[in-house]
């Protein structure tokens, strides 16, 4: 039995975001297909907006990244329909997972984004989360919008020296 090419690579995004306890961005997942040249970027995108609109994964934009999660119903999907997945795929994605991983879950560990107050003023929103449990989460009012972006940009760079220094601070 032939399957649909896009049925395949939607399983293959589902499989992928059930291997980890993170959100997986869009760019993670297309390293992953596109670098195994499963598929083009216009059928990637494609085949995630699909997987989001029926509710299998949702997203969350935060700048410029989406982060994906997959939902009960796409675990559910995974398990009626995961065996359509071969088995060299399967070690193809758990050796990108051994590979990358580290990263992975540090990139999305790893979060900050800004926004214009009421009062006017931007706050940038800086957070670090382990497996759900978030270790850092701080706002910081700040005048104008290029304070608040350039904040932005150095707590993902420069979160581990900041968070231990508020811990040798306040320990």
């Amino acid at each position: 039995m032939t399957q649909d090419p896009l049925t395949l690579y939607k399983l293959i995004t589902l499989y992928m975001l059930d291997r980890v306890t993170f959100p997986l961005t869009k760019a993670q997942i297309g390293d992953f297909i596109l670098g195994h040249d499963y598929t083009n970027f216009l059928t990637l995108q494609q085949v995630i907006a699909e997987l989001i609109d029926a509710e299998l994964i949702r997203a969350k934009s935060l700048r410029n990244r989406t982060y994906l999660e997959i939902t009960e119903e796409g675990k559910n999907t995974l398990s009626y329909f995961g065996n359509r997945i071969n088995d060299s795929i399967k070690q193809d994605i758990t050796a990108f997972f051994d590979a990358h991983e580290m990263d992975m879950r540090s990139e999305s560990a790893v979060r900050a984004d800004y926004y214009k107050s009421t009062s006017g003023e931007y706050e940038a929103r800086l957070v670090v989360k382990e497996r759900d449990v978030t270790m850092v989460d701080i706002t910081l009012s700040v005048p104008d919008e290029d304070t608040a972006a350039a904040i932005c940009a150095n707590w993902q760079t420069r979160n581990q020296s900041i968070y231990q220094f508020l811990v040798s601070q306040l320990f």
